[in-house]
């Protein structure tokens, strides 16, 4: 699920970048998408470690935090491993993503 791309210079001070993508289904719709993430390491001050969550080059909450669905904005949506969603498509063109 990870791949770390090393420090890319994506904003001041990373200290690495690491690639993450996950697939997400709505319990309330069953609406299901993926998405990427980089996630950058930094250092503050006091030298407490943090990371920054960046999709299509904004900054975004952690979508392990209370994940919103795209299509209802619900709450309650199972993340799982990338690829889910993907091929759960080609199996049910059309149809809604059935959820695991």
């Amino acid at each position: 699920m990870s791949e770390n791309s090393g420090y890319r210079g994506l904003r001041a001070g990373a200290t690495a970048v690491v690639n993450e993508a996950y697939s997400f289904a709505c319990m309330r719709c069953g609406y299901g998408w993926e998405q990427s993430f980089e996630i950058e390491h930094h250092t503050d001050a006091d030298g407490h470690d943090f990371v920054i969550y960046v999709s299509d080059g904004r900054v975004v909450p952690s979508p392990l935090n209370r994940p919103t669905c795209r299509n209802c904005d619900g709450h309650v949506v199972r993340i799982l491993r990338p690829g889910r969603v993907a091929s759960a498509r080609k199996d049910r063109p059309g149809g809604p993503v059935p959820l695991p």
